[in-house]
């Protein structure tokens, strides 16, 4: 075992004697370990403060909200406290401990629909719990995340710069972007207006973040709460719908492979919205296909920013790779909003 580690745990209220420290998981932020004592186990993570350095706030948000799930009853992330009594140790590299959330599993991708729509079920419950959380009480772990002007503009400014004068080569992807314009406010303008409600917002929310029960399959827990921050419940939707109704890889280089399935889409649906069907509002209905598009269009800017600033950002295992990532982006976000009355016909359907 690593006595660095185990000298950290002494640090924490765990119980029983360390027996074994193993790295685990498939994350790329954080370090994360499964910690096994005579008692039970644990994960211990190493927090990236390069990523997260507001940590105060990142705990205050994490505490906060699981702290308002287990007084509703869900079950979730339980914080082990530092035996001063804080949420994680302080230091050059932060650490923190969460009980290990026993008999669960955790899946990459969707292998059918009834899946897909029990991780709609799982993040729809994690909003509805929430409902009735001051959302404003969060801090922004991740400043204007999914504000999509704000993106807008870093786009507009990468491809003034040109770095690597490569706006020539995607002339094309650089006119949608500029012909979408129009769009990008929607979601923000109607938060700063009050149109839209000010939730607690997971954004991350892929198959991974899942736990299942090992025997039954059914959704247990949300996990992997660094980015919950205030926003809209378009934002969750739609980055759901983005990565888990389309057909293909997100870097697919065939665009006659991307295709947005409706299908996905209703299992997905039906999942989320009889989730909060008790909580959402007419506004959120009506913007929940939009949410899909936004999100889409956003993340398909920003690999093409990317890729004019020189790829800084996403990692890169190809030539063209952020290109290529936007393009099929770009073609599933032309999809979605050729669907849009279909995609609303459904939420009405599900949801009256």
């Amino acid at each position: 075992m690593d006595s660095k580690l185990v000298g950290v745990l002494k640090n924490f209220e765990i119980e029983g004697k360390v027996i074994d420290v193993c790295r685990y998981g498939e994350g790329h932020i954080n370090v994360t370990y499964l910690v096994t004592t005579d008692k039970k186990r644990y994960i211990l993570q190493r927090i990236n403060n390069t990523v997260f350095p507001d940590t105060d706030g990142l705990m205050g948000n994490i505490c906060g909200v699981t702290e308002h799930l287990k007084r509703m009853g869900a079950e979730t992330l339980n914080v082990i406290k530092t035996k001063d009594g804080k949420s994680y140790l302080k230091g050059a590299e932060p650490y923190r401990v969460y009980d290990f959330i026993e008999g669960t599993v955790t899946y990459q991708t969707a292998d059918d629909t009834d899946m897909f729509a029990a991780s709609g079920a799982a993040f729809g419950e994690f909003q509805n719990y929430l409902a009735a959380f001051d959302a404003s009480s969060l801090v922004e772990t991740i400043p204007h995340f999914h504000d999509t002007p704000k993106r807008f503009r870093d786009f507009k400014a990468a491809l003034a710069a040109d770095a690597c004068g490569r706006a020539k080569e995607c002339e094309e992807e650089i006119n949608y972007v500029l012909s979408q314009e129009d769009m990008y406010s929607v979601a923000m303008d109607d938060l700063k207006s009050g149109r839209l409600p000010l939730r607690v917002t997971h954004n991350d929310t892929k198959l991974n973040n899942v736990l299942m029960d090992a025997v039954t399959n059914k959704a247990r827990a949300v996990i992997d709460l660094d980015t919950v921050m205030p926003g809209s419940t378009l934002f969750d939707f739609g980055d759901s719908i983005r990565f888990g109704a389309c057909t293909c890889k997100e870097d697919e280089e065939d665009l006659s492979k991307v295709k947005f399935d409706l299908v996905r889409f209703r299992a997905y649906a039906e999942g989320y919205c009889n989730a909060v069907k008790d909580t959402v509002t007419e506004r959120e209905k009506e913007l929940l296909p939009y949410g899909s598009y936004l999100m889409t269009i956003e993340c398909g800017m920003r690999f093409l920013a990317d890729y004019l600033a020189g790829d800084v950002y996403f990692h890169v295992s190809k030539d063209k790779h952020n290109l290529i990532r936007s393009r099929t982006q770009f073609s599933l976000a032309r999809q979605m909003r050729e669907n849009f009355g279909e995609m609303g016909g459904i939420i009405k359907e599900i949801l009256g």
